[in-house]
This record gives structure tokens, C-alpha cells and sequence, in this order.
């Protein structure tokens, strides 16, 4: 399947779970793919496995809280590959444990902002003039249930980044659909990635499956076959979209 042939697709945070399932399904799909994260070693296996199927990817590394370290990799992408055609903003995750807000440190609180929110910024805020000069490009961010409702165990830096992505997401494709550049979001629930496997006792796991209409949880896949649909023509005139890959937990209005 072509669907995204010869697109230059970069995924930050791809160095495994829901970024590297990503990363695959794209280049699976055609895509000239761009691997980020900070872990050298883990990104080389995720390349190595693109590319021992006939994909084409290369792996960067960079602090996407950082927009020189950012640029930098822009610029290497662009030297090696082109222009990126589709910026899909994962890298992220929580950096604070869940609690009452009044005992969530300053240091938490900023970790899971700028590691989220901060990080999406930047990132968007680097891609996106080349895609507006082009008047081309898809991006992707990456929210989660946490930002799509309120919980009392919820970890509150976290669930206030991701709903913040979201809200960014939609004034940025408000901006950038004049100029032919759609901007959309995945709101995962939980996903059992390898960590979440080993983190989530599986009594836990199936309780938690119990939760979702579709009675399972759901898997790094599932989140990526919903990142090849709105990054490809065939959401063509899709922006603005808060998607909710969810099993069915989270109905939001």
C-alpha cells in the first residue's frame, strides 16, 4: 500500500510504543520516514525494522523542548531527505505522578508541560512555515483522554498539556487551512504499549478493558492505522479534528 509514497514524514518520540508503531505503519505505507527520540540505540532497532521489510527511514536526535536543538534537526532532515510533508508530534508522556494539585511540584508541573505542550510548540512552530510556504502538509498531534475529561486520580500537569495540544491543534488549523495545511489530533486512551504491559498488573488490564465498550484496551497499532488516515489525502479535507482512539471510554460532544 502507497497511500503516503514519497512523503517525508517525521515523528517525534518514535522510539518506541505509539511513536515506533507509527513510524512503521507510515513507512509501511510508503512514507520516507524520520525517527526521533533520545535513545540512539533504541531508534537504530526501530530503523533496523523498517528497513528489513524495504522501508526507508533516518533517525534523529534531539530535546524537542529545546527549538535549537530542533531546528538543527529540521535542517539535517531537510539536507537529507526534503522538506518534511507530515510532522507527526508524539514525543511526550508524564512527568509527574498523579495527586492532589496542592502536592504537585513546580519541577513536575514543568516537566510534563513543556515535555507536552512545550514540545508540540516548538516543533509545529519549526515545520509549519515551510509547509504554509509549500502550501502542503499534514500535522498530527498527540493528545490523550486525560486532556478530554476530568478524573480525581488524574495526573493534573499531564492532563492539562494534552488538553492544551488539543486547543493549540485547532487554532493552528484555523491559521494554516488557508494555506492548504491541515492540522489534527489523536486523543489515545490507554494503550498497551511494552511499558504499560509490564507497568499494569494484568488484573488491572482487565478491569481496565472491562471499562471500554469495545471491552479491550487498545494497542500502539491502533493509535497508528489512525495517524496514516489523517495524515493521508484520504482525510483530504479534515482539519481541526480532536480524534478519540478509545475503545469507546471516552464520548465526547
Amino acid at each position: 500500500m502507497t497511500i503516503l509514497a514519497d512523503k517525508v514524514a517525521w515523528v517525534t518520540g518514535s522510539s518506541r510504543g505509539i511513536g515506533a508503531a507509527v513510524a512503521k505503519q507510515f513507512a509501511d505505507r510508503g512514507a520516507r520516514v524520520v525517527l526521533h527520540g533520545r535513545d540512539a540505540t533504541a531508534l537504530a532497532r526501530v530503523r533496523s525494522e523498517i528497513e528489513r521489510v524495504g522501508g526507508h527511514a533516518i533517525q534523529v536526535t534531539g530535546d524537542v523542548t529545546k527549538f535549537v536543538e530542533i531546528e538543527a534537526m529540521r535542517r539535517r532532515i531537510e539536507e537529507t531527505m526534503g522538506p518534511v510533508d507530515i510532522l507527526v508530534a508524539n514525543a511526550g508522556g508524564s512527568f509527574s505522578p498523579p495527586g492532589p494539585i496542592e502536592e504537585t511540584s513546580e519541577e513536575g508541573w514543568h516537566a510534563s508541560v513543556d515535555g507536552n505542550l512545550t514540545a508540540t510548540f516548538l516543533t509545529i512552530k519549526s515545520v509549519l512555515p515551510g509547509m504554509k510556504q509549500r502550501r502542503a502538509g499534514s500535522i498530527v498531534t498527540m493528545s490523550s483522554a486525560a486532556g478530554r475529561r476530568p478524573h480525581p486520580q488524574s495526573p493534573i500537569p499531564y492532563a492539562v498539556a494534552k488538553a492544551g495540544i488539543e486547543l493549540m491543534t485547532q487554532d493552528v488549523a484555523a491559521q494554516a487551512g488557508p494555506f492548504n495545511v491541515r492540522v489534527n489530533c489523536i486523543a489515545p486512551e490507554t494503550i498497551l504499549t511494552e511499558t504499560n504491559a509490564r507497568r499494569i498488573p494484568l488484573a488491572q488490564q482487565q478491569s481496565l478493558a472491562a471499562a471500554h465498550p469495545l471491552r479491550r484496551l487498545g494497542t500502539p497499532d491502533d493509535v497508528a492505522r489512525a495517524a496514516v488516515f489523517l495524515a493521508s489525502d484520504d482525510a483530504g479535507w479534515i482539519t481541526g479534528v480532536i480524534l478519540d482512539v478509545a475503545g469507546g471510554a471516552t464520548m465526547v460532544r
